[in-house]
């Protein structure tokens, strides 16, 4: 049976990114199609998940090559996860992207390439977590940066195209090192066959192997965003289209993370760059969630949130433990779900408040409670809170780092707790700026109270001689009038005049009387907007998946333990690709 399924994660997407071309120019069977195929590819994940739970690790020879000259594709407890997982969220923003793109919605998106580009963006992702070498483990982070950069810049803007040049400049040297490294694994050992690689690095010298193993983990590293090379993500991110950030944030750092734990395990066992991984880990915790407490948009802050919570997976991998192991793996999927969840709940907040400055939002609470609870459960989640997923996790990392014992798990420990704690800091500053707090005022508004406050208590808007919304010339007389009887009545006078030219020079137009006030349309008060029924009813499934993985806790804690038990362990991946020729 797994011979039949596991390569259906890749073709099924592939397919329907070319079925998705073809009829394009029908925009609704377009959509009709790419669901059928990504649900699809999400019962056959379920199928492969469940068979490499109960056989163990399985793999084919595409081609019927032999072993390991074979393109082969492992489905093991890891593999088959991370698929099902990664095809359950990438189904999910299907479905809202389909609602941003109906009447009413963004039109960001409504283009016929999107979906096709999707589809061979999942079909990348699949690939990448079933290579069973090297090579073909390039080949799908090409193919899935490939149809990520098209993605990035849907709509032709200016920030778009300076985020894309970015993150196609970041990816392409990630890309080039990756593949240098390749080259450098076949000319020690003669294989890029992961499971023969298992075999023959640990006959290199160690000055050998501490190179090739370097290399690699720079490479992911740069993939996954692990500090210090992380300075990409929150500039990158933030400026696609709601439902493309949030595959991002799911899906393609996790892949990177993903060859981390793969190659960790199986390549390099002897942990030679442990401890420098349990320094990069904690770097990345802390310096991604110090950025998420200073940011003052939404996007933004949870794009440093998405880095520094990578820091949580790699402390696990660094542990080299199986209860390390197991918390990574559990931590990587709940994080992929509640990020996802987190940045599509971003883009609803985008559609009803106009806006994701916190500054300039507020009273959202009011306004659309189910919008708040939208938030507030994957925002709590992320942060840790008990009985959530995220708590889960977290309370197993601390565990297993508890239980190894060095100094430098103890430091890891603690700085663990810190993230959290700042998380839950900076998911309340989201919380009690667009949701808690009354509605912000606009720009002129503000402006208006302001001076109206330093002319003194008795002059205000109100007190505007002409009472017109915006001062008229007559406004700028400083001089008491001819009728004036009194010192105060003069000062009074005095006072209006300063309050309106105060106002007149905030809210004037620039020059030549055209373009948008001096403040910009973003010192405006953004508008209210309804909720688009399907996209809120999109992030309404996501954030129940979120809450289902507290549900499923328990049994899903135990996959996990028993996927990190086979990495540690290796033999069921070789004998999987061997057969009975396994050495």
């Amino acid at each position: 049976m797994t011979e039949v399924l596991a390569p259906l994660p890749v073709l099924l997407p592939l397919l329907g990114a070319a079925a998705t071309l073809l009829v394009g120019r029908h925009p609704q069977l377009q959509r009709a199609v790419s669901i059928l195929v990504l649900t699809a590819v999400v019962a056959v994940s379920v199928a492969l998940l469940f068979i490499a739970d109960a056989n163990g690790a399985a793999a084919i020879a595409v081609g019927d090559w032999p072993v390991p000259v074979a393109i082969m594709l492992v489905v093991d407890r890891l593999s088959a996860l991370m698929l099902v997982v990664a095809s359950t969220v990438g189904l999910g923003v299907l479905v809202f992207a389909v609602g941003q793109g109906q009447p009413g919605g963004d039109e960001d998106t409504p283009l016929s390439i999107f979906h096709p580009t999707f589809l061979v963006l999942i079909a990348g992702v699949s690939y990448a977590f079933l290579a069973g070498d090297l090579f073909n483990l390039y080949v799908g982070f090409e193919v899935l940066l490939t149809s990520s950069y098209v993605l990035l810049t849907l709509g032709g803007s200016a920030p778009r195209i300076r985020a894309g040049i970015t993150y196609v400049v970041v990816s392409l040297l990630s890309s080039l090192l990756f593949l240098a490294s390749i080259a450098l694994v076949y000319a020690a050992t003669g294989t890029v066959n992961m499971a023969q690689l298992s075999l023959r690095i640990a006959e290199l010298p160690d000055g050998t192997q501490l190179l090739l193993h370097g290399l690699l983990l720079i490479a992911f590293s740069i993939k996954a965003a692990v500090f210090p090379l992380s300075a990409w993500l929150p500039d990158s991110y933030p400026t696609a289209p709601a439902p493309v950030t949030a595959v991002f944030a799911g899906l393609l750092t996790k892949v990177g993370v993903y060859a981390i734990i793969r190659t960790q395990t199986l390549l390099f066992p002897d942990g030679a760059l442990d401890d420098l991984l349990m320094w990069a880990a904690l770097a990345t915790m802390l310096i991604g969630i110090l950025g998420a407490v200073a940011q003052s948009d939404i996007r933004r802050t949870l794009s440093f949130t998405l880095v520094s919570h990578i820091g949580y997976m790699v402390f696990g991998i660094a542990l080299a433990s199986a209860a390390g192991l197991a918390g990574a793996i559990f931590y990587v999927v709940h994080h992929i779900a509640i990020q996802t969840t987190l940045f599509l709940v971003a883009g609803l907040i985008e559609r009803r408040g106009g806006t994701m400055a916190t500054g300039r939002l507020g009273g959202l609470a009011t306004a659309s409670p189910l919008l708040a609870v939208l938030f507030f459960i994957p925002a709590m989640n992320l942060a840790g809170i008990p009985p959530f997923s995220g708590f889960i996790g977290k309370v197993g990392l601390l565990g297993a780092g508890i239980a190894d014992g060095g100094w430098a798990a103890y430091v890891l420990v603690g700085g663990a707790v810190v993230t959290s704690l700042l998380t839950l800091v900076a998911m309340s500053r989201i919380w009690t700026r667009a949701f808690w707090r009354p509605r912000a005022q606009s720009a002129s508004a503000d402006t208006a109270a302001a001076a109206a406050h330093d002319a003194g208590p008795d002059v205000g808007p109100d007190d505007d001689p002409t009472g017109a919304d915006e001062p008229a010339d007559d406004d700028f007389v400083t001089e008491a009038p001819a009728g004036a009887t009194s010192t105060t009545e003069a000062r009074q006078t005095g006072r209006r005049g300063a309050w309106a030219r105060h106002v007149a020079v905030a809210t004037a137009a620039p020059a030549g009387g055209e373009g948008r006030p001096r403040g910009g349309d973003e010192d405006r008060e953004p508008s209210l907007q309804p909720l688009p029924a399907v996209m809120t009813a999109a992030s309404g499934v996501m954030v129940a998946l979120t809450v289902g993985l507290t549900v499923v806790a328990g049994p899903l804690y135990g996959l996990t333990t028993r996927a990190a038990e086979d990495l540690r362990d290796r033999l069921p991946y070789i004998e999987a690709v061997y057969g009975e020729q396994a050495p």
